[in-house]
């Protein structure tokens, strides 16, 4: 079905295209206002019919899931619009702040059927159970299971932070109203009411949904670690071009799905001709946005790279910084004659895993290139990596 659906109305396959990611976005949440208003009224109906409240609170849920697709089908449309002199790196970020509203919705809804499942649990009643009323629950359960399938599929196509969202709303909803049709099984069957416990159980699952949902997108706002793969790709990029040692010193900054802004150092032989030097930095920032859909602006680092003496001294840094942390790296090395010492200057680089004593590394350092000869001198740099 979701396939079929893709077919149908989407005729573009390239995702790197805003106008197609649109397209995708503009049909999950299209699907999910025309299913969710089916499954709300339906509810509501039984609902009512048979005076069961948790079956009540899963019909409202499933209303404000219309109102979650709404938010999330402007999102996309406002998203697609192009840049202006106001917002030079487009509107991206307007996804971001739909998923982050329509997680909001998810955690009131949450709340509300909290209190209104206590008021049933202190007040227990009896719901009337039809046998239609438990056909129509089992259909809702497969029909919810389907749309978590369905925006699951989408937001992996487009990686979408807002589909996603709507996906974990969707699992959260089959498993709920899985808990209000046993509820009503064991009303009709047993004479028991369960219905207040069974919309208590209902009301945790949004909340829970709605608190990993808000998390992950408050995450993307604020800044998030690229990813490891993005960074690996880039890598491994790079270094395929001549006179392109490596790479180091990595921002990615995120302006939204597919508007990503890269910059770093490159690596390149100090006698180099700089023109040539040039043309392969230009051809490399041009291939990366073809290649990654990222704009990239990259720094020279001039390296000497045919010197003996700089050679094993390099090396023989990076064994002493490797001994200390073997997550530690350095780059920019360059060897100067002070006159009475030979400085060794370079960068030492530092996860951001936790808070490390930056005068105790490079003491450390220092010392034992000290101890190596007493001619050099460990000018460092400490700094904290932004991968």
């Amino acid at each position: 079905m979701t396939n079929l659906l893709i077919k149908l109305f989407i005729k573009d396959n390239d995702v790197g295209n805003l106008k197609t990611r649109g397209k995708y976005g503009i049909l999950s949440s299209a699907t999910g206002i025309v299913v969710n208003i089916l499954l709300s009224i339906v509810k509501l109906v039984i609902g009512i019919i048979a005076n069961s409240i948790s079956i009540i609170s899963d019909a409202l849920n499933n209303i404000t899931d219309v109102g979650s697709s709404v938010v999330t089908m402007i999102g996309f449309k406002i998203s697609q619009k192009k840049i202006d002199k106001d917002h030079p790196w487009g509107h991206g970020r307007m996804e971001y702040i739909t998923a982050f509203i329509v997680d909001i919705i998810i955690l009131m809804v949450g709340f509300e059927l909290l209190k209104s499942s206590i008021d049933k649990i202190i007040h227990p009643e009896l719901p009337a159970v039809s046998n239609v009323t438990i056909i129509i629950l089992v259909i809702a359960v497969f029909t919810k299971l389907w749309l978590f399938l369905f925006y699951k599929k989408i937001a992996k196509i487009i990686d979408s932070n807002a589909i996603k969202g709507n996906a974990y709303d969707s699992i959260s909803d089959s498993i709920s109203t899985l808990v209000v049709l046993i509820s009503a099984v064991v009303a009709k069957l047993c004479g028991i009411s369960i219905d207040g416990y069974a919309s208590l159980i209902v009301s945790i699952f949004i909340l829970f949904t709605g608190y990993k949902a808000i998390k992950e997108t408050v995450d993307l706002l604020l800044g998030m670690k690229p990813d490891p793969e993005f960074i690996k790709d880039i890598e491994e990029a790079a270094k395929k071009y001549d006179m392109i040692s490596g790479i180091h010193d990595i921002m990615v900054h995120d302006y939204g799905p597919g508007r990503k802004i890269v910059s770093f150092h490159a690596e390149v032989p100090a006698d180099g001709d700089i023109c040539k030097v040039h043309d392969i930095i230009d051809q490399m920032e041009q291939d990366l946005f073809e290649k990654f859909n990222c704009i990239t602006t990259i720094h020279m680092d001039p390296i000497v790279i045919d010197n003996k003496e700089i050679n094993d001294m390099r090396a023989f840094t990076e064994d002493i910084v490797k001994e200390l942390n073997s997550d530690f790296s350095i780059h920019d090395f360059r060897m100067t004659d002070g006159g009475q010492r030979i400085n060794l200057i370079f960068d030492l680089v530092v996860p951001r895993d936790k808070e490390y004593n930056k005068e105790e590394i490079i003491k450390n350092v220092q010392q034992k290139i000290h101890e190596k000869d007493n001619k050099y001198y460990a000018v460092i740099k400490v700094e904290t990596s932004y991968i």
